[in-house]
């Protein structure tokens, strides 16, 4: 997030990551270069970053497979292994018998939205994909869990169109932007992001440093997400709702678990009240979504003086 952006490392090279409306590409599952994405402004959607809203757009489409082929095997507790971020991850599977086909939606909705807001979670701890190269600096950034969101919505929507799956998500993903209102140009993306400049980023730091960014969204869950439009705009923004229950009301979150084996970044004596070596054999090393909250809430806590109190408020 930001234009112009120097490097720490390379101080005479320049990063922009902005696109425009007319600019994108058609969408491909798992993603090309083709597909131009990058962050453009919307007066109802403020920023969004398009690769993140394809991303979960792609997620929630894998994770729908994946609850469908568990179904129709007779599997209805199964796990996946996710891979490593800030501990290994694994999904458990704790399927009805009779899930039906919006149910499954909604959940593969749910579920790609909580390993989104895990990654925020896990950046923000200081976890890394790469050694050495933090990724804190983008944490949380102010359009990261809105474009997430959208892309749910947008994957859920593919799912219950007849086109297939990438043609349908790369009409719906513009109609979803024609919706929010783009902006007409890459310039005017730009300049949205200046009218911004030393109140949500700054160019005095260089990436990676975590202080480019000056507001976060720590805001990730309740009813809905509403979306940060410019200062002083004038127009009113589109709130998404955040998938929780199955058409019946049921908690999804009674249908899986993310289980995550926390690794040493996490602070787990001011957490839990015991040591690293003592939390090894203690099960409250391994979290789910459900301790998620707990978690943006305890990494906030001594942020106070620096980020505003409306950016970390909880329900």
């Amino acid at each position: 997030f930001g234009e112009g952006l120097k490097l720490i490392f390379f101080p005479f090279v320049e990063f922009t990551d902005i696109t425009a409306f007319n600019r994108l590409g058609k969408n491909k599952y798992l993603g090309n270069d083709n597909e131009q994405n990058g962050i453009l402004y919307t007066h109802k959607g403020g920023f969004v970053d398009i690769a993140h809203l394809r991303d979960l757009s792609d997620w929630t489409g894998f994770l729908y497979n994946f609850i469908k082929k568990s179904q129709n095997d007779g599997n209805l507790n199964v796990k996946l292994k996710l891979g490593y971020e800030g501990g290994h991850k694994e999904l458990l599977l704790n399927l009805p018998k009779r899930l039906s086909d919006e149910n499954a939606i909604l959940l593969a909705g749910k579920i790609a939205y909580d390993l989104s807001v895990w990654h925020e979670i896990a950046t923000w701890y200081g976890n890394s994909y790469i050694p050495l190269i933090p990724e804190r600096y983008s944490a949380f950034s102010v359009e990261d869990p809105y474009s997430n969101l959208l892309g749910v919505h947008v994957g859920m929507e593919a799912i219950r169109s007849d086109l297939p799956y990438e043609e349908a998500v790369t009409l719906i993903l513009a109609q979803k932007l024609l919706e929010l209102q783009p902006v007409d140009s890459f310039d005017e993306t730009t300049n949205a992001m200046n009218a911004v400049k030393e109140i949500w980023w700054t160019d005095k730091a260089y990436l990676p440093s975590g202080k480019v960014l000056l507001k976060r969204e720590f805001v990730v869950y309740g009813d809905s997400l509403t979306p940060r439009l410019l200062p002083n705009s004038v127009e009113n923004s589109m709130p998404l709702p955040v998938p929780h229950n199955s058409v019946e009301g049921a908690d999804l979150n009674d249908y899986y678990s993310i289980e995550i084996k926390l690794n040493h970044k996490f602070p787990y004596k001011r957490m839990y009240g015991v040591s690293i070596k003592e939390s090894s054999k203690n099960e409250k090393r391994t979290i789910t979504q459900r301790n998620f909250q707990e978690l943006i809430a305890n990494g906030t806590e001594k942020n106070h003086k620096r980020y505003p109190v409306d950016s970390y408020q909880f329900d």
